[in-house]
């Protein structure tokens, strides 16, 4: 179905461990175990990737690593986005390597539909609420929210910024011409566990939604699936992304780059990316930081998350085929 496309993006320049950029070939792999067309299916289109910068001297830019490169790709992904969209295709799944490149999704979103209101919804641990004024380790997977949100977070400032470090920043964050591209009422957290006093500053002053773990096991994924939407129900699209450390890494495995323990079974997150997958409004789904270099169980992390990823494109193809009927 040329309605459902997917976008493939390599990068790994956000990560602190490296491997993220085989997490796609992984999934791949792990289709062809299960005997899976999907790969063949849906049109891909790759995004060039400027991880070659990894070979390089390290990054001067020590609380953004590697930040000119992800700049490039932030404007490689909206750009094609923006083609995509805007030629008809009515679902995108996007397929990354690091986490920092959904900051470039949302700008491919907002670049696509600048006259929408963008809803969020952001099944991960890690709340990425990071700037390089807070970070602790200059990785910019953890600021993807933040530039998306043109946050910096002074009140919690941690370091000094370089003259050429601050025109990067300022340049992510205005990707795609519009600043900010969300608001914090238009964001919905799942399965956040693993955050720092600086990102949780910027959670409670912005009174940011968060369902944790404990609550999808207390109510049930679908009705926080429900809740979820009905928060956001001014958001005009809705853009879903789905870190793989969102699910238990005792359950599943340590397949990515922050495994973090006590998270969401396979089947809560299936129950709640398929409900969303269900939504007309949703027009975009990212699944990231699939590691299969750090998987302590084979490949399990890669076939968890494809077939995850399968039982989502399927709920959507339904919905488009009942939608093209009626």
């Amino acid at each position: 179905m040329e309605n459902i496309q997917i976008l493939e993006i390599r990068s790994e320049l956000g990560a602190g461990t490296r491997g993220a950029s085989l997490g796609i070939g992984a999934m791949k792999v792990a289709s062809l175990k299960m005997n899976d067309t999907y790969f063949a299916h849906y049109p891909l289109h790759l995004v060039p990737n400027e991880n070659e910068i990894l070979f390089r001297p390290s990054s001067t830019t020590r609380h953004a690593k590697h930040i000119k490169g992800i700049l490039k790709v932030y404007n490689y992904v909206a750009d094609a986005m923006e083609q995509l969209l805007t030629e008809g295709t009515q679902f995108l799944t996007i397929l990354s390597g690091d986490h920092s490149s959904a900051g470039a999704s949302i700008a491919g979103l907002r670049k696509s539909y600048p006259d929408k209101r963008l809803g969020v919804i952001w099944v991960d641990a890690h709340a990425d609420l990071h700037t390089p004024y807070t970070t602790p380790s200059g990785n910019v997977h953890g600021m993807p929210l933040a530039a998306s949100l043109g946050f910096d977070n002074l009140d919690m400032r941690q370091n000094n910024l370089s003259p050429e470090l601050n025109v990067y920043w300022e340049q992510l964050k205005r990707v795609g011409e519009i600043s900010p591209k969300i608001y914090p009422e238009d964001l919905v957290f799942i399965g956040l566990r693993d955050t720092e006093k600086e990102e949780n500053f910027l959670i409670d002053q912005h009174k940011i939604k968060v369902f944790e773990v404990a609550e999808v096991q207390e109510k049930g994924a679908l009705r926080i699936a429900e809740e979820s939407l009905h928060y956001l129900q001014n958001c005009d699209i809705i853009y879903v992304s789905f870190d793989v450390d969102s699910m238990d890494c005792e359950l599943v495995s340590e397949g990515t780059g922050t495994p973090v323990p006590n998270g969401l079974t396979p089947e809560e997150a299936r129950q709640l990316l398929c409900r969303f997958a269900q939504e007309d409004r949703l027009k975009c789904m990212e699944v990231t930081e699939v590691n299969p270099l750090l998987d302590n169980k084979r490949n399990l992390m890669a076939e968890t998350a494809f077939s995850i990823l399968r039982s989502v494109t399927d709920t959507v193809e339904k919905r488009l085929r009942s939608q093209a009927t009626d």
